[in-house]
């Protein structure tokens, strides 16, 4: 009887994921769509052990068994496998699951990918789930496959914009364990992006800024019921319909970012109409003729706990719309940039609002009669910021890895070779 070969030796961990099927040629494939130079095998066809591990001790001859004694001719040659255990001890092979994963969560993505083309052993554990928790592949030219073979691994945190992104051709219509998910900005099909969202419904921070949409997509989002925040800032493609389906899907929602979307008057009302009252901060900004007076009426009654709101470039705003302001006990940051019908003294009004820390009213006021405002308003901080981070995963210029605070492990260190 011969010797059972460790690899086929069932493993007892319970935490390892078996979804991900070995083919070596696929995950080649799959290795060089991502920039990735898969491991070369050894000419003794040795693709199951290290190439450091192998001990070079001699091998036996191989054994010759005739098949019968009127075939002489006729020979089968068996090749004894290396021998796997080194002079001082143990093989990483004879390490159980639970320590190759421990060695594994240090090694950076392009290495995990590596060693997943070790053998089928490697491959299973370094797709296992607790290795893929987070994943930043920013910037990257991401093949069709790539997010179908990777997504399904178990990833919750997934950053992902600016990034040109292929057919995910996912294997499964399982659903995704996704729960906070950035594509803003990236060059995907809208068919592309509904096959992504439409397996996510754990999502609870989601921006999708700058795409062009549609209402399969909106539909989708709408399945993700404790959504928190929610980032559509400059996206197209869906009807009034649909985005009142959503919102009013999505009752847990805290920040909603609709600013520069191509919306009609009837979108714009939609919005208001049925935003969830449960909202703090809200940017409806570059609605120009089409944000109302009485659109901000029915939303400061329908979302009393504002803490932040963006009305800038809403050009038929006037002072009247103060008196709304005013009922919003806790509003703290307000931005009506470009409201021209708003003058500089007017503004002044707004000092009756005690809890009101901010104001950003670039395009109203010039140099000279910001200084006045100042004056007259001096525990508010006047024009501090261009823009705000209603619900933006990252903030700021600084380079970071970071989505919405998270901070991802398994990241492209060199995005355009991949």
């Amino acid at each position: 009887m011969y010797r059972k070969h460790l690899q086929e030796i069932p493993s007892s961990s319970t935490n390892v994921s078996t979804s991900l099927e070995w083919d070596s040629g696929k995950t080649s494939e799959l290795l060089s769509g991502m920039g990735v130079s898969a491991p070369k095998k050894d000419k003794l066809g040795n693709e199951n052990t290290p190439q450091d591990l192998l001990v070079s001790s001699p091998c036996l001859p191989p054994k010759r068994q005739k098949v019968k004694d009127n075939e002489k001719d006729f020979v089968i040659l068996r090749r004894p496998w290396l021998l796997r255990e080194t002079e001082s001890g143990i093989s990483l092979d004879a390490l159980p699951d639970e320590l190759l994963l421990a060695i594994f969560a240090y090694l950076p993505l392009r290495d995990l990918l590596k060693v997943s083309m070790i053998c089928k052993r490697w491959h299973r554990l370094s797709f296992d789930e607790s290795l893929w928790q987070t994943l930043d592949l920013t910037g990257g030219n991401l093949l069709p496959g790539v997010l179908g073979h990777l997504l399904p691994a178990g990833v919750t945190v997934f950053r992902c914009p600016r990034s040109c992104i292929g057919d995910p051709l996912f294997k499964t219509s399982n659903l995704l364990k996704i729960q906070h998910l950035d594509l803003s900005n990236c060059t995907v099909s809208v068919a592309d992006l509904h096959s992504i969202l439409c397996l996510c419904e754990k999502l609870l921070n989601l921006s999708l800024e700058g795409l062009v949409l549609s209402d399969s997509i909106i539909k989708s989002i709408a399945r993700n019921p404790n959504l928190i925040r929610l980032n559509l800032c400059g996206c197209s493609g869906f009807s009034a319909e649909t985005l009142e389906l959503m919102l009013s899907s999505c009752s847990m929602l805290e920040e909603l970012n609709l600013s520069w979307c191509e919306f009609t008057a009837t979108h714009v009302k939609a919005a208001v109409s049925h935003v969830t009252s449960k909202v703090t901060q809200l940017n409806l900004s570059g609605y120009r003729e089409n944000l109302q007076i009485a659109d901000v009426k029915t939303l400061v009654e329908r979302c009393p706990l504002l803490v932040h709101l963006d009305l800038s470039d809403s050009m038929m705003l006037k002072p009247e719309c103060f008196q709304y302001f005013k009922q919003l006990v806790f509003l703290q940051h307000l931005c009506l940039s470009r409201c021209y019908q708003i003058s500089p003294a007017a503004l002044v009004e707004l000092g009756e609002i005690r809890t009101l820390k901010t104001l950003q009213v670039f395009g109203i006021v010039t140099d000279s009669s910001l200084q006045l405002l100042e004056e007259a308003l001096p525990d508010m901080k006047i024009n501090g910021s261009h823009f705000t981070s209603i619900a933006r995963p990252t903030v700021g210029t600084k380079k970071s890895h970071e989505i919405w605070g998270i901070k991802c492990r398994l990241t492209l260190r060199n995005p355009s070779f991949l």
